[in-house]
């Protein structure tokens, strides 16, 4: 009975030591943002083995403050934030689209008349849109009290800027927008032709023109608003572990149609094909691991080089070879060469042979050895067994030609 016990016990805590990840991902300020990151939370818990916990920004406390702090692990940030040590991109969600709302007495072509003395809702501080509107009042020599912002949307408002994702029911179920007029940056007809929007984009490299189509908002934009929009980053503490990182990139991809099918004018560029660069924070190594995953390793790399390299000196090797081979047998023709003329010498006097012809045949095969040391010490004539054949067939041919003059 012992055992069986003893059994249970263990598989039960084998069981509770396999425990997810739960990661807190900081609660969004704006309404439409709140309702994508719930969406983000419930898909990837459901369905993975992650679990994301939405946790509620402390009063006075930014989302960033929050990962600082070590509150929370992930937060929501637009891509116009300046840097900050510690935060790390993870990847960019979705585009938010800066929405300019005005009441229609208040429209007009100077940016501060307009805003002077209007109650302005940004956004939380900190926010991209609040940060915008501040250096924006800050050009136009707009003082601090010149403007009233707003902390949320339940009391009247002048005027509304927002970056926010497109989303006609949840923006069009917020404030009131009676009498108010969404306004363009100008036509849509006008990228790329050194207006308004141009400029925009070239102070601010990391926002992209972007058009609302007509009849989105209905009567707040009847017509198409060329406006800006920036990404919506999920960044993480820079300490969060890389293979957390990296499972939470390759999740949330995976749970890409599923997103997209919920909220298609917001995950509709959810992909795995974003650059390791141009974020306003540095890319997490985890994520950067992921975008690297297909990538070949070093020695996948170079294996081509490696071929062809060897390939090439096996070439130059066998080159080689054949090249001092063929050297070798020159030499060994040019010995052979030795070998006829002593030959030839030594059978052209007969035994009839006067002793001067004799002779004149030793000093010959003389002559030849003479010559054949002098290509040896040049390295035309290589001190091998041919060599030394020679010599040997030349002194015997001496040795008969001596022999028999004395006979």
């Amino acid at each position: 009975m012992i055992r069986p016990l003893l059994a249970i016990t263990c598989v039960l805590l084998a069981s509770c030591s396999q425990r997810t990840d739960e990661l807190r991902l900081v609660m969004p300020v704006l309404a439409v943002d709140q309702g994508i990151a719930e969406q983000l939370a419930n898909n990837v818990g459901a369905r993975s083995d992650l679990d994301i916990d939405l946790v509620p920004l402390p009063e006075g406390m930014t989302a960033l403050d929050a990962l600082s702090s070590g509150y929370a692990d992930l937060a929501f940030e637009a891509n116009t934030h300046p840097y900050r040590d510690g935060i790390a991109t993870v990847m960019p969600l979705y585009p938010t689209v800066l929405h300019i709302v005005v009441r229609e007495e208040r429209v007009s072509a100077d940016p501060a008349r307009m805003l002077a003395g209007a109650t302005v809702y940004a956004g939380p501080p900190d926010s991209a849109s609040r940060l915008a509107v501040e250096r924006i009042m800050t050009r136009l020599g707009l003082g601090e009290g010149a403007v009233r912002f707003a902390e949320d949307t339940s009391v009247p408002v002048d005027v509304l800027i927002v970056y926010a994702p497109i989303d006609r029911e949840r923006l069009q179920a917020g404030p009131d927008f009676d009498g108010m007029v969404l306004l363009s940056f100008g036509a849509a007809d006008e990228i790329g032709k050194g207006g308004d929007i141009d400029r925009a984009v070239l102070l601010n490299p990391r926002v992209r023109p972007f058009v609302i189509p007509a009849g989105i908002y209905g009567d707040l934009a009847p017509g198409p608003v060329l406006t800006l929009a920036v990404d919506q980053l999920l960044v993480a503490r820079a300490d969060l572990p890389d293979a957390t990182v990296y499972d939470l990139v390759g999740e949330i991809l995976r749970l890409a149609p599923v997103l997209s099918g919920e909220r298609p004018e917001a995950f509709q560029r959810l992909d795995g094909d974003f650059d390791a660069g141009g974020w306003a924070f540095g890319l997490h190594a985890g994520a950067l691991a992921f975008l690297h995953r297909d990538e070949p390793t070093f020695a996948e790399r170079y294996s081509g080089v490696a071929e062809v390299i060897v390939t090439l000196l096996l070439a130059a090797g066998s080159g080689i070879f054949a090249a001092v081979k063929i050297y070798r047998i020159r030499r060994k023709n040019r010995i052979d060469v030795f070998y006829t003329d002593v030959i030839r010498i030594r059978d052209s006097v007969d035994r009839d042979a006067s002793m001067r012809e004799r002779r004149e045949a030793i000093a010959n095969i003389r002559a030849l050895q003479n010559r054949a040391f002098e290509l040896l010490v040049n390295e035309r004539l290589a001190a091998d067994d041919s060599f030394r054949i020679f010599i040997t067939l030349a002194d015997d041919a001496i040795r008969e030609l001596r022999e028999a003059s004395s006979g």
